[in-house]
């Protein structure tokens, strides 16, 4: 069971192992998450929104960018639809954050990100 990531790790979209477990889902407890399967409706609820939380604003582009920034530092990337995953290879200023591609979940104007295709810690994220 995916458990929620601390707030250095959301930064990086689930990509590492987080430091305070259970601390950073933003979604209420019991919220329905339905899977996002395909690239045609992750960029219905990302192309006109930013993907937001405390510290961190990220824009996911139609053209496989992302771009934004986190806790004073730019974050930079690009992104790809694969096997009904988004895959996503990101930098933190000047760090690699590294390849990882992630289950996709939305519950009302939140998305749910989930490192390891499904298996790993989430990150949650509100459309704005």
């Amino acid at each position: 069971m995916a458990r929620a990531i601390s707030l250095t790790t959301a930064v990086f979209i689930a990509s590492t192992t987080p430091l305070w477990a259970d601390t950073w889902a933003l979604a209420p407890s019991g919220a329905k998450f339905e899977r996002i399967g395909d690239r045609e409706t992750f960029l219905s609820f990302v192309s006109d929104n930013a993907l937001k939380r405390f510290g961190i604003t990220l824009n996911v582009q139609p053209d496989g960018r992302i771009d934004g920034r986190a806790f004073g530092q730019r974050v930079t990337g690009e992104w790809q639809w694969r096997d009904g995953y988004f895959c996503r290879d990101m930098y933190w200023g000047s760090m690699s954050i590294g390849s990882n591609c992630q289950e996709v979940k939305v519950s009302g104007d939140m998305l749910r990100f989930t490192s390891d295709e499904g298996r790993g810690d989430f990150a949650d994220l509100r459309l704005r």
